[in-house]
């Protein structure tokens, strides 16, 4: 999907890592999300990561075959997930949280190496209160790497 596809409010962006900071509580080391391209509120995300071969990871998963673990490119989906729901509901700054609550379909097609631009493009299938659901897909050089639905919750934070 396109863009240029989504019908309604015009989209936003780009976001640096600085405003998807403010959208997201996440930090380095599991900030997974480097920028976004476009938003369309209620509708979409086009977001990307750069992947390094310094990243943490990378250590242990695998030291002589470097690949981005499955469960994080999902996270990063989720995350760039979690900007759309808030950038939606106008919560940046908020302080409201995303909170995952599901995951439905994930398929793994092909492995993530240091050196890639993953594209993330996130779609709302469903928006009704304080839940989201939503479609997601990971993308290489405009190859299929992932894909996933997930459910999320948007709630203020947990008192001390």
């Amino acid at each position: 999907m396109s863009d240029s596809d989504n019908q309604g409010e015009a989209a936003r962006g780009p976001m640096d890592v600085r405003a998807v900071m403010a959208a997201l509580p996440h930090r380095y080391p599991m900030l997974l999300i480097d920028r976004v391209v476009s938003l369309v509120p209620g509708k979409s995300i086009h977001a990307v990561k750069a992947v390094s071969v310094n990243e943490p990871f990378f250590q242990g998963h695998f030291p002589t075959r470097p690949i981005m673990p499955g469960v994080l490119i999902v996270e990063a989906i989720a995350q760039a997930a979690g900007v759309l729901a808030v950038e939606s509901l106008g919560l940046a700054g908020s302080g409201k949280l995303v909170y995952f609550m599901g995951i439905d379909g994930a398929k793994f097609r092909s492995p993530v190496e240091p050196g890639c631009l993953i594209d993330f493009h996130i779609e709302i299938t469903q928006l009704r209160g304080a839940v989201c659901k939503f479609t997601g897909k990971a993308f290489v050089e405009g190859k299929l790497a992932a894909e996933a639905n997930c459910t999320a919750m948007i709630a203020d934070p947990p008192k001390d």
